[in-house]
């Protein structure tokens, strides 16, 4: 299956600081791959490097066309949704103004229609507090609200930084649950930094491995996961 995110020789920096080391990896058309490794290893800072919001070197490419450079609003629009660690929602704004406000890039407003009642499908509980303001939800309603105001730009890729931080285990249970159906039935692709290895790569098909900005281990998550040099020096369990 052709690529649809491919990244090569990756250097990123903060400043003088220098986080990536010339990262390589490749993301296929509908897959699931996951970035694993310790806090520091540079998951994050991938994909913040991919939306174009750290200094960066090297080749990002999305459909094959380089991205290197372009404003991070232009790369929304190609098609890259990202939801950042700490749930990154509008907490001053209800719940439906915050899925509408992120589709403002958008034109077809049957769509946009459409999409919110995809929304409202995938996360039910939302519909019920359409109206509540987005600081006052749980922790894992305002991730679900993170991740469908990702789904409200109509993505290809969506970029999930720590879907699972703070969240008891039957919440993030029923959070993986549906971005499986998510990749199932919108064909997003996606992305994903987990600091729950297991469970990543139990959502994941691919996964690699970051060591203090580079990448040390690569393959199929069913691999990874079977290895237990792997899960011992890198993944901790």
């Amino acid at each position: 299956m052709a690529a649809l995110l491919e990244v090569d020789g990756l250097k990123a920096y903060y400043g003088q600081t220098q986080a990536l080391h010339g990262v390589s990896f490749a993301l296929e058309q509908g897959g699931i791959t996951t970035l694993l490794g310790a806090n520091g290893a540079g998951k994050t800072t991938t994909l913040r490097a991919i939306c174009n919001m750290v200094h960066t070197e090297g080749s990002i490419r999305l459909d094959g066309k380089p991205i290197n450079g372009r404003a991070t609003e232009e790369v929304v629009r190609l098609g890259v949704g990202h939801v950042p660690e700490g749930r990154g929602t509008f907490t001053d704004l209800s719940v439906d103004e915050n899925l509408r406000v992120a589709s403002y890039t958008r034109r077809d407003k049957a769509a946009i229609e459409r999409d919110r009642d995809m929304v409202y499908e995938y996360f039910p509980i939302l519909k019920e507090r359409l109206a509540q303001q987005a600081g006052t939800l749980s922790g894992g309603e305002q991730q679900m609200l993170a991740i469908s105001r990702a789904l409200m730009l109509a993505p290809r890729l969506m970029l999930l930084d720590e879907p699972s931080f703070g969240l008891a285990p039957l919440i993030v249970q029923e959070i993986f649950r549906i971005m499986r159906r998510i990749n199932a039935e919108a064909k997003v692709s996606m992305l994903l930094v987990e600091q729950n290895a297991a469970l990543a790569l139990e959502l994941a098909d691919h996964a690699y491995v970051l060591e203090t900005g580079r990448v040390v281990m690569s393959g199929k998550s069913s691999t990874v996961k079977s290895d237990e040099a792997i899960r011992k020096s890198y993944l901790g369990y």
